[in-house]
């Protein structure tokens, strides 16, 4: 019996834009934004990329963050009821990441061309991607670095002018390359967040106090998570708990302040 033909080696990539060492859009990402684009609605255009209403909130509050400023506007309804749209610098990205689309499939395509043979030369290795649970990421540039006695405090200017510290040792300082002026990004888990419905009278020793309007709650079967706007377009999201909620009468559209301390903060720098 004759030996089978080896199959041939075909190369494929899959685009990303990164901003800030953070990834800004994938492929996922991008079709959901040209899903905003088409139908106008971001429940329809969840369901047609293959996302949750929740995951495509996410999604979006994380390009917003990352872009530093909103991606996403909603406009008032009318006999045909409020729509999602695109806001003046998401329709720029949108047109800009078709533009690097199309010479993305041209290089892949050239690469296919210059493939033939290659098989039995190289083994294909699968790419390794650092992935972090912190459900909060923020890009900004370093405003302020002031040293301490044990540790150092660096302060992010973020999108719409937001202002996150965080305190790291003198050594991740250095091996950071930090210094004003220099691009970061700030991680903060939602479950290091603590939140606050009213804060008169209240004094704090957290160096992080974001003021916000609730623009989402997701009960689950013990905690619930809260997603704060906050001004110039960021958003923020917390884990607590169902009672907490509650006891604080937490709802869509009702104020409240995300507090956390300076050292719930990873700083972190594209490599």
């Amino acid at each position: 019996m004759a030996d089978a033909p080896a199959e041939a080696l075909t190369v494929g990539a899959e685009l990303t834009l990164n901003l800030g060492g953070q990834s800004l859009a994938g492929t996922r990402r991008i079709a959901l934004l040209v899903e905003i684009a088409r139908l106008g609605s971001i429940t329809q255009a969840a369901k047609a990329a293959g996302f949750s209403y929740k995951g495509a909130w996410d999604a979006v509050e994380q390009m917003s963050n990352l872009a530093g400023e909103p991606l996403l506007e909603r406009s008032a309804g009318g006999t045909g009821g409020g729509r999602t749209l695109l806001t003046p610098r998401g329709e720029q990205l949108l047109r800009n990441v078709v533009l690097i689309q199309q010479e993305h499939a041209r290089f892949v395509e050239r690469l296919n061309r210059q493939a033939g043979g290659l098989a039995g030369d190289y083994s294909l290795m699968e790419g390794l991607a650092m992935r972090t649970s912190a459900r909060n990421q923020f890009a900004g540039t370093v405003v302020s670095l002031r040293g301490g006695a044990v540790n150092d405090e660096v302060e992010l200017e973020a999108i719409g002018g937001l202002r996150i510290v965080a305190s790291i040792t003198h050594e991740s300082t250095a091996e950071l390359g930090l210094a004003v002026g220099a691009k970061a990004f700030a991680l903060i888990k939602a479950s290091s967040i603590i939140l606050m419905a009213d804060m008169r009278g209240v004094r704090l020793s957290a160096r992080n106090q974001l003021k916000g309007v609730v623009s989402r709650v997701t009960p689950g079967a013990v905690n619930c998570e809260v997603v704060l706007a906050l001004a110039g377009g960021g958003a923020v999201a917390a884990i607590i708990t169902n009672d907490s909620a509650q006891a604080l009468a937490l709802e869509v559209g009702s104020s409240a302040t995300a507090v956390f301390k300076a050292s719930s903060v990873i700083v972190g720098v594209a490599a």
